[in-house]
């Protein structure tokens, strides 16, 4: 049995969740649209557990989101979540954040996350229908041809806080956008617990978000 707690902050929105066997058990979380982890991550931490009537002695393992996305967020996040694993002497499980935002889409077909990376930038990767990543997380610059090799053959969906603006600039007939998702911890526990599975974890003195790129406030 693996009871572990899923932290995500690499975006706007506050989650933690418990995944229990492979399973959500219980989820927390603000789509607020304005960076309130400082606050709000502890205390979402502490009520979630009592609200499941859980300690933190019955943790197995943390698991955090590793990026990329906001440098803020992401320090708040990975920090918090090693300060539990050095107190509790638990595993630490980094899980990629876009893997997790292309893990929301139930429609079977590519599927490329955007995060929301500045001006026409977003980081982003590619996905096929089983989920397995096909191409390099990068941070690319928009234009309306990107992805057309991927339009030109297929329907494809795009999900993330990226997508609004990739949907001005590209009207192709295969291209779906799901608007309004940001990476949320409930799409963490089924990863966080594969890997528990084959104790594939972190250093957790050593262990860093995966920024991509340099410091930007936001």
């Amino acid at each position: 049995m693996s009871t572990i707690l899923c932290i995500e902050t690499a975006s706007t929105n506050c989650s933690v969740a418990i995944g229990v066997n492979g399973k959500l058990l219980a989820l927390k979380e603000d789509y607020d649209s304005s960076y309130s982890h400082a606050e709000r991550l502890h205390n979402f931490i502490k009520e979630i557990l009592a609200e499941n009537d859980l300690e933190l002695s019955d943790l197995d393992a943390i698991a955090v989101s590793k990026g990329p996305g906001s440098y803020t967020g992401l320090r708040i996040g990975v920090s918090a979540a090693k300060g539990l694993c050095f107190s509790l002497d638990l595993p630490l499980i980094s899980v990629a954040t876009l893997t997790s935002l292309a893990n929301q889409v139930e429609n079977k077909g590519t599927i490329i996350p955007m995060m929301d990376a500045r001006r026409m930038e977003v980081y982003t990767a590619v996905f096929d229908k089983d989920k397995n990543q096909i191409e390099d997380t990068s941070a690319k610059i928009l234009d309306a041809e990107s992805y057309k090799e991927y339009l030109d053959e297929q329907v494809v969906y795009f999900i993330g806080s990226g997508v609004e603006k990739f949907k001005k600039i590209c009207e192709h007939p295969n291209a779906r956008y799901i608007e309004d998702k940001l990476p949320s911890s409930s799409q963490m526990v089924s990863l966080a617990t594969i890997k528990h599975k084959k104790s594939d974890f972190e250093d957790v003195a050593y262990f860093e978000p995966y920024y991509l790129k340099d410091f930007m406030m936001g």
